[in-house]
């Protein structure tokens, strides 16, 4: 038996192609949730929703252009009738370079896909929320509470993701629309090894659980934070990092 705690929710999961965004997707859909797999890869989009079924959607986005978030919206409730959870997963790695010669073209590639691109999509789900409420989880990292060497777009990015929803969070609260964003860890995705396959061991070493998370662990704590049982918490930002921080 299917837990209930989306039954009648629709919701939509930006970077739900693969790794933390198909394990969310997948985990609300298990849990009664029609969902919106919006991805840049519309190939691996389909491909989640159809091993969903008719209960999923699947939709072509880059998140750095506000007309084509307008346009996931506008086709979710097209669909489905209407919106009750967003999880802005979409991101993208960035090159490692010191700051002093970080590459202007990867600066603004990174911050267009992991800073614009949550903003463009909550300014696209937040006016399909207003009037019945709703909840939206934004995915940071836990670069978006602490530096690292290398990586001044991503970390900026991510911080920028933590305050974006703490201000979100307040201007919507009174309205019925919570706001929070999550901080995973070293997680075994795809993005892993594309971006950052150099710190694999020592993102093992350096965490207290002595192992990397797993995209399902994000999505559990994701999912908890979009559901009603999480009715009193928004503008907050949760890590899951197996103890990294606690440095």
């Amino acid at each position: 038996m299917s837990n209930p705690d989306f039954a009648s929710k629709v919701a939509i999961v930006t970077g739900g192609g693969s790794g933390i965004g198909e394990a969310c997707a997948v985990l609300l859909a298990g849990r009664g949730a029609q969902v919106v797999i919006a991805d840049r890869d519309l190939d691996a989009a389909r491909r989640v929703a159809g091993e969903i079924g008719d209960s999923a959607a699947a939709f072509g986005i880059d998140v750095s252009d506000p007309a084509g978030c307008e346009a996931m919206v506008s086709r979710t409730l097209d669909t489905f009738g209407r919106l009750d959870v967003a999880v802005n997963n979409a991101g993208i790695g960035g090159q490692q370079a010191l700051t002093g010669n970080f590459p202007l073209d990867n600066w603004e590639k990174v911050i267009a896909v992991n800073l614009s691109g949550v903003f463009f999509s909550m300014r696209a789900e937040i006016p399909a929320m207003l009037g019945e409420g709703g909840s939206i989880v934004n995915m940071a990292s836990v670069l978006g509470s602490v530096g690292a060497v290398g990586s001044v777009a991503y970390v900026s990015a991510k911080h920028g993701v933590v305050g974006m929803t703490r201000t979100a969070a307040l201007e919507y609260a009174r309205q019925g629309i919570r706001i929070n964003s999550v901080g995973p860890g070293f997680v075994e995705t795809p993005m892993l090894p594309a971006g950052t396959a150099r710190v694999r061991p020592w993102g093992s070493s350096r965490t207290p659980l002595g192992r990397r998370g797993t995209a399902h662990e994000v999505a559990e704590l994701v999912a908890f934070l979009a559901s009603d049982r999480a009715s009193n918490i928004t503008g907050s930002y949760h890590l899951v990092d197996g103890g990294y921080t606690a440095r």
